[in-house]
């Protein structure tokens, strides 16, 4: 199990998960941030934080953006498990779903 970033996050990227995150495993992309499954501890610090509720845990996801599971685990499938976004920076791409939105993208359901 672990967290995953919705649609809420897309052209916002507040950071501020990624302030509270232990293990530094929320990545940025271009529209939005990833947590890598493989890194996340599930210790939930990141969700609270969220100021426009993007986080959820897994089995808590709504339904309208079930998509995103797939999504956050897909955008790590070129990148591997670099064990830390301090050192990667930002990827400068994202997962076909967040790229084919349009412009502002979060701000609608």
């Amino acid at each position: 199990m672990t967290y995953v970033i919705a649609q809420p996050c897309v052209d916002l990227k507040d950071r501020a998960c990624i302030d509270e995150c232990p293990v530094d495993c929320i990545y940025e992309g271009d529209r939005m941030l990833y947590i890598h499954p493989d890194e996340c501890v599930d210790c939930g610090a990141c969700e609270p934080v969220c100021p426009v509720e993007a986080i959820y845990y897994e089995d808590d996801l709504p339904d309208k953006w079930a998509a995103y599971y797939k999504a956050n685990v897909e955008f790590f499938d070129d990148v591997g498990s670099p064990g830390g976004a301090a050192k990667v920076g930002v990827i400068h791409k994202d997962h076909e779903l967040i790229a084919a939105l349009p412009e502002g993208g979060g701000s609608s359901e």
